[in-house]
């Protein structure tokens, strides 16, 4: 079955020089994008992390230091990344509570002002666990009855996740064509920010999900702490959820104006 789009929708997969989303790395990125059309195109990217490749990971994906010693750093291929992803939704295999935060703080670094606003994200993990509960692998045994070869490379994950949703959609009728009704399905939780440090109340306002606020409106702490934003800002938290802070903070100031 193929893909019902009204724009380009983009798989991709990541390895990485570990799974901290503030302090790893990019080492390999593979993004295939499928436009409405049906035309397709695809980019791999080996990518300098500019830090060592621990040991471990080097055991998952195969990838050591002195293969990415002469490769480009994500600040050089950030602009490429960006503008094959611009116009797109996205979608990957556990994309929502890695690949895409991962992939926002890189971009960020790379002084591309990359958010989600004007997107959707379909997660086919999600799919996956809320359907069968198994792996990348056996998800493509169980769905396309082949054996994923070269697993935990960027681009054979990357065409694994997008045969897969595929078979998803020809396997369960109730799985609407459409990549937002997709999003849906496939999103945990409602969150303003990838790390799920700012989610959603059921008043549609923003809240702290973790800390000595947990629980309580952004805007309400705004006003009784002031210098709690400023705290954040100073302290080690993914830049996106600064990002997402800023943004609740200008809303304020031009209601305010209003």
């Amino acid at each position: 079955m193929e893909l019902h789009l009204h724009r380009p929708l983009c798989f991709f997969d990541l390895e990485t020089t570990g799974v901290d989303i503030c302090k790893d790395r990019i080492v390999e990125i593979s993004i295939f994008k499928v436009y409405p059309n049906g035309n397709k195109e695809s980019r791999t990217w080996l990518v300098n992390p500019t830090i060592p490749i621990p040991p471990q990971c080097t055991a998952v994906h195969g990838i050591t230091n002195e293969k990415v010693a002469n490769e480009p750093t994500f600040k050089e291929i950030g602009p490429l990344v960006y503008n094959m992803i611009k116009d797109s939704d996205l979608a990957g295999f556990n994309s929502d509570r890695f690949d895409i935060p991962l992939l926002a703080e890189e971009l960020l670094r790379a002084g591309l002002d990359f958010d989600m606003k004007s997107r959707v994200s379909v997660d086919i993990q999600t799919i996956f666990h809320k359907k069968e509960e198994r792996t990348l692998s056996a998800a493509y045994k169980f769905y396309c009855g082949k054996t994923l070869e070269n697993a935990h490379s960027a681009e054979a994950d990357t065409m694994a996740t997008y045969e897969i949703l595929k078979a998803q959609l020809e396997r369960y009728p109730d799985l609407e064509n459409e990549v937002r009704a997709l999003s849906e399905y496939s999103t945990r939780k409602k969150i303003a920010d990838f790390a799920g440090m700012i989610a959603f109340d059921a008043d549609g306002d923003e809240i702290f999900t973790f800390g000595k606020h947990k629980g309580v409106k952004v805007d309400k702490i705004f006003d009784l702490e002031p210098g709690y934003f400023s705290w954040i800002q100073n302290a080690d938290f993914p830049l996106y959820t600064k990002k997402v802070l800023t943004g609740i903070k200008l809303r304020r100031l031009n209601n305010k104006l209003s």
